[in-house]
């Protein structure tokens, strides 16, 4: 028995792709992770959502991407200190009337549920708070209240010497 009998058969020289075998394992190893993360184990669907949050001396601004997506599928809401940013991002398969009858092979694009909650180191006045999806961007602008830009001091940072 060969060594070679111990490694998956995309390692072995004879291999049919030219694809260097660190390369197709990492492929197959991503491929397991992403049917973990779409209910690979029966569980629900997820949509990770990335997003930036960003200061200045007046307000907090939260940006999410969430490509494909309107107005309609998110729902910003405040909670004392707390921003909820959650959502629904529909498949394209289940949307596509035209798709029945289509036997898809692999499925990348995702689609489900996201919710992402963030607080912040001040209570939040709902009515100030503005929220806008463009080019399948969010972006929720978050104003500080006037006595936390008030008591907001800059302190000098000397060179030690």
């Amino acid at each position: 028995m060969s060594y070679q009998d111990y490694l998956p058969s995309n390692w072995v020289k004879n291999r049919q792709s030219d694809e260097h075998p660190l390369v197709s394992l990492r492929k197959e190893v991503d491929s397991l992770f992403d049917d973990f993360g779409s209910g690979f184990f029966g569980g629900n669907k997820e949509v990770s959502v990335r997003s930036n949050v960003s200061e200045t001396d007046k307000e907090f601004c939260v940006t999410a991407e969430l490509p494909g997506m309107t107005e309609e599928d998110v729902d910003v809401s405040v909670t004392g200190d707390r921003i909820i940013i959650k959502g629904e991002k529909k498949s394209e398969k289940e949307e596509r009337s035209e798709e029945k009858g289509r036997e898809f092979h692999r499925i990348e694009r995702s689609s489900g549920m996201f919710q992402r909650v963030m607080t912040l180191p001040f209570a939040i006045d709902a009515d100030k708070v503005e929220a806008v999806v463009k080019d399948g961007v969010l972006t929720v602008t978050i104003p500080k209240p006037p006595e936390v830009v008030e008591n907001t001091k800059k302190i000098k940072v000397a060179h030690a010497k």
